[in-house]
């Protein structure tokens, strides 16, 4: 017996079939969503400093209230040192 002949012997599993669908989906987007953030390293060889890269106008959160960027004087110091 097939999967779909079994939906339309059991109605009743259609919405949950449904409901585990989205929800399967929903988690495996928000797992590949969270590899491309700047603080998730795959690549340590290739790239083993991404936080140099991290654009500061951009949001780094899913939800950002209020968030006002300044660079730190002391920190640009030693950047600028360092390079």
């Amino acid at each position: 017996m097939g999967f779909f002949q079994l939906l339309m012997k059991k109605k009743e599993l259609i919405p949950l079939v449904m409901f585990m669908t989205v929800a399967a989906s929903g988690a495996s987007s928000f797992a590949v969503y969270s590899l491309w953030k700047s603080d998730v390293i795959i690549d340590r060889k290739g790239n083993p400093e991404p936080w140099e890269n991290v654009d500061p106008t951009v949001p780094q959160k899913l939800i950002t209230i209020n968030q006002q960027w300044k660079p730190i004087e002391e920190l640009q110091q030693v950047r600028r040192a360092t390079k």
